[in-house]
């Protein structure tokens, strides 16, 4: 880890320790858990090999150790993707290059339980910040390597999950569709859902697609895990299953390496159906 004194401390975004996080080159791993609750990140390392909390600042908590020997962090976004968006950008400039967002989320299709995983294939980027960015044509798409490893995970670990397209919205109320302060209802929120679930998209969330956005833009991977607490189908809603995106996202983390390794060993650049990590 590296000695930071706080006196070097600033908003320069070329200076070692990054001004929002407080983390500096050495103090995390290549590939870094983006749960947004700081609170989340002690549900997370309680599966890993070890940890240390290296750095903590506003809603950034950040902890770096190993899940099944291989190299990994964590650090807490906050709630949407203005902030997440800065701890994409402040863990890229220390050396991050894969990125996996831990996440809860409103499922929105029928036959989605409560505590299942949503995988995110890609997604519809109602979120403002990646906008700032690229062109609002440009796609949300996760990385198929880390798709592929979250599916493999899950699959490893017996938990049920779905992928498919992810919503991000802005809001939690207004922007997924749900009543404001005394029953506001915001333009075109009655139909949100339903056009949503006649598109084929899973769920709805606040940070993935910035957080793929930003990642394809700047070259790196990324892909997104979350446990679904709500279904707005069934109306049903528990805080369950966090644990379990916590666990399927590092395991993917470990999977990713040895995947990196394999196609070293092979001489190619993507991992491929050709390959194999036997």
């Amino acid at each position: 880890m590296s000695d930071r004194d706080p006196s070097d401390d600033s908003e320069d975004p070329n200076a070692e320790v990054q001004y929002h996080i407080e983390v500096g080159p050495g103090d995390v791993a290549d590939t870094v858990l983006l749960p947004g609750n700081p609170e989340r990140v002690d549900k997370v390392t309680a599966l890993w090999d070890d940890h240390e909390e290296v750095a903590q600042h506003r809603e950034y908590r950040t902890a770096t150790g190993a899940y099944d020997g291989e190299p990994l962090s964590v650090t807490s976004t906050g709630i949407g993707s203005p902030s997440t968006a800065i701890a994409v950008e402040e863990l890229a400039r220390v050396g991050a290059d894969t990125f996996i967002r831990v996440g809860s989320c409103g499922a929105i299709q029928e036959g989605m339980d409560v505590g299942d995983l949503v995988i995110t294939s890609g997604a519809v980027r109602q979120e403002g910040t990646s906008k700032e960015y690229v062109r609002e044509d440009y796609p949300a798409a996760a990385d198929h390597e880390v798709v592929s490893a979250l599916v493999a995970a899950a699959e490893r670990l017996g938990y049920d999950y779905h992928v498919g397209i992810t919503m991000s919205a802005d809001s939690f109320y207004a922007g997924q569709g749900r009543p404001g302060f005394e029953g506001f209802e915001a333009a075109g929120s009655d139909a949100l859902v339903e056009e949503l679930r006649e598109a084929n998209v899973k769920n709805i969330e606040m940070e993935a697609a910035s957080i793929l956005t930003i990642a394809n833009v700047y070259g790196l991977r990324a892909g997104a895990v979350c446990a679904v607490y709500a279904n707005r189908v069934t109306g049903e809603f528990r805080t369950e299953g966090e644990s379990r995106a916590a666990e399927c996202a590092s395991l993917a983390a470990a999977l990713l390496a040895r995947m990196d390794e394999v196609k070293r060993e092979a001489g190619v650049d993507r991992w491929h159906a050709g390959l194999s990590m036997e």
